[in-house]
């Protein structure tokens, strides 16, 4: 090989591999500004019935639970400023005639004995249910919620034969299933 092809071909191979070499891109990432989502309107709990009959006293009873939101009440709001419509809870329980034995409303300010300021401000009535027959009393659970989230408090609310309301905070959460039975 001559000297000049040994040229040619050394400028061939280094014109290569500096033709070969990769560009530098740029470092920077575009993206989409995120915003927060702007309030809707209020948010309203969908309305819950439930209608069960009990054996209380030796007697037939129909325990019949109403949840309903209530605009009249004040809403509360989240931390984004979303607004939620606070609900009502109508308990009515029926002698075996059907005439009314108990018949009690319970609203957010029934249980602010037992809440703390927080949940005064920001929380909504969410859950009331019935639990047992103990006695002469009625129990049912509630709750008093942060709406859309899993924070609650929960109570304890009995009713005895005479209309007589006891409320505490439940400090034990039922955690067993329906199909368990007590020990």
């Amino acid at each position: 090989m001559t000297k000049q092809q040994l040229t040619i071909l050394c400028l061939t191979g280094l014109l290569m591999l500096t033709g070969c070499k990769e560009k530098k891109q740029p470092v920077d990432i575009i993206a989409a500004k995120v915003e927060a989502p702007k309030p809707s309107g209020p948010v309203r709990m969908q309305a819950y019935h439930d209608q069960r009959d009990v054996q209380w006293l030796g007697k037939s009873y129909q325990i019949d639970i109403t949840r309903e939101p209530d605009d009249s009440l004040a809403m509360v709001a989240d931390e984004t400023g979303q607004k939620f419509v606070d609900n009502r809870v109508k308990l009515v329980i029926r002698r075996s005639d059907g005439s009314v034995a108990i018949s009690k409303t319970f609203l957010k300010r029934t249980f602010d004995a037992y809440i703390d300021n927080e949940f005064k401000r920001a929380g909504i009535l969410e859950g009331f249910v019935f639990d047992e027959v103990d006695g002469n009393q009625l129990e049912f659970a509630a709750s008093v919620s942060f709406p859309q989230t899993d924070e609650y408090i929960p109570l304890e609310v009995k009713i005895d034969n005479f209309g007589n309301l006891t409320i505490k905070r439940d400090s034990e959460l039922d955690t067993r299933g329906d199909d368990e039975e007590d020990d």
